[in-house]
């Protein structure tokens, strides 16, 4: 059987690869391989970029009206192809088709018809005179060319994420996505054509190096990532070269932290839904958990007994909360931290692959770590919650910042005076109060310390992609 070979979207339609370099795309599913994706060449490379520049002299003259117009039409689209975008989405991922659903199309469509409207707010000072006789305003431009890169874990709506304030603002944009997960990426920007410049938004494909090519080259005046740690710093370190803005949302660690006086039932049940939720594959899931030593056995055995009862399974499974592992080098990334556990710590449940093909992760809990363990301070991204314990607030704030990520965090605990000082103590661009992972357009989403800088959704993810100038005239 001839495997299908997916191609590039370059300056408004479907363009096959140039290139004898392809890989295979395997179904986290069942392990099987079931197309294949190019790598995309330097002539790739350069011709994308050359169109986002060619669509720039257009869109970054139109009107923030316009933008908003065909924002909205991009939106319209994504949701009445919302099946097809499922389909393409849950074959790449191995994602439950009802999640994709409820999360990446509701949410990439909301989030769209956000950015559609923030595209019309843009703020600066005011016009006047701030010195005599002189009269001075301001100019919010955008940048123009951006390339972004973008993860596996929520494969359209990552995209989203990136493209919509982009575009909102006027600017082009040259997008990689991961290259295990780039069909509903392909789709999006197919849909997103025949309201936009020919060349606003180019897809190419491809591995590590096609990013590096990418982020590296001399065209963007911004890069963008949603990826690891390591893979910010490769994008920070090429984007100085050329002395290219960055923005970079990274990995995290997020604490959650259960104080004496909480909702033990209702954290839980919160907890169980956003640790394992996506099979854990969110840098902001609930899986680091820090307890009052005072209910820390309590909480233990409610959790236990909830991981117990979570199920995982196919993409058509409603009845699932999540799906597979992305694919085989996360699934060797998950088990390295069970080879290495100290003695000192205990799985409660789970812990191991689940016979069954496919990369499936049994739902785990691990109790005992100590805060310098490797499961603590570094991100599993699997179904996998850890439970440490604290004495008091001040070693709970001590426990919660003491680790290199910063982008999110909540806090369990009916004291309101306790909370807003926590809110103020946690180094961490999100803190959730008596709740865990929501998420609204209107807010911003991003984190300090090895989370990366920059902000994604809001009217603060917008401005990230535009550039403020100031002009003064003289009034005589």
């Amino acid at each position: 059987m001839t495997l299908k070979v997916l191609q590039h979207f370059i300056n408004g339609e479907y363009v096959s690869a140039k290139g004898d370099s392809t890989f295979d795309l395997v179904s986290p599913v069942d392990g099987k391989v079931y197309a294949k994706s190019p790598n995309a060449t330097d002539a790739e490379i350069d011709a994308a970029y050359a169109a986002a520049r060619e669509a720039f002299k257009i869109w970054g003259r139109s009107t923030p009206s316009t933008r908003q117009k065909a924002l909205l039409k991009l939106a319209d689209a994504v949701e009445s192809n919302a099946q097809r975008l499922i389909d393409a989405q849950s074959t790449c991922t191995g994602q439950l088709k009802h999640m994709i659903a409820s999360e990446e199309i509701n949410g990439s469509v909301d989030q769209i018809r956000f950015f559609a409207g923030a595209a019309r707010l843009l703020e600066g000072c005011s016009t006047g005179e701030y010195l005599d006789g002189l009269t001075s305003s301001i100019r919010r431009e955008p940048l123009g060319v951006v390339g972004q890169v973008t993860p596996w874990n929520y494969p359209l709506m990552m995209a989203v994420w990136k493209i919509a304030p982009a575009l909102a603002a006027g600017n082009t944009v040259v997008l990689k996505p991961s290259d295990t997960t780039p069909q509903s990426t392909l789709i999006l920007a197919e849909l997103a054509a025949p309201f936009f410049p020919k060349g606003a938004f180019n897809v190419v494909l491809g591995k590590a190096e096609v990013g590096s090519k990418l982020v590296s080259h001399k065209t963007p005046a911004l890069v963008s990532i949603t990826g690891s740690v390591r893979a910010g710093i490769a994008v920070a370190t090429c984007a100085a070269a050329n002395l290219t803005r960055s923005h970079l949302e990274l990995g995290g660690k997020a604490p959650v932290l259960i104080f004496e006086d909480a909702d033990i039932d209702k954290a839980v049940e919160s907890i169980t839904l956003a640790g394992f939720f996506n099979a854990g594959q969110d840098c902001t899931s609930a899986t680091r958990v820090v307890v009052s030593e005072a209910v820390h056995d309590k909480f233990l055995s409610k959790l236990v007994d909830s991981a117990k009862k979570t199920r995982f399974g196919e993409p058509d499974d409603k009845d699932a909360l999540y799906g597979p592992l992305n694919n085989a080098n996360q699934m060797k990334h998950v088990k390295s931290f069970f080879e290495k556990l100290p003695p000192h710590a205990k799985v409660e449940c789970g812990g191991k692959q689940a016979n069954r093909p496919g990369f499936y992760f049994e739902p785990t809990v691990i109790s005992g770590l100590k805060q310098q363990d490797d499961a603590i301070q570094n991100e599993i991204f699997g179904p996998v919650i850890t439970v440490q314990t604290f004495k008091d607030e001040a070693d709970a704030i001590e426990k919660a910042n003491g680790v290199e990520f910063g982008l999110a965090s909540s806090v369990w605990t009916k004291d309101h005076a306790r909370a807003t000082r926590l809110s103020r103590d946690l180094d961490f661009g999100t803190v959730w109060i008596n709740t865990h992972i929501p998420i609204t357009a209107e807010m911003p989403h991003g984190g300090f310390k090895h989370s990366g800088y920059g902000k994604d959704l809001s009217t603060y993810g917008l401005e990230d992609y535009t550039r403020i100038k100031h002009v003064m005239s003289s009034n005589n």
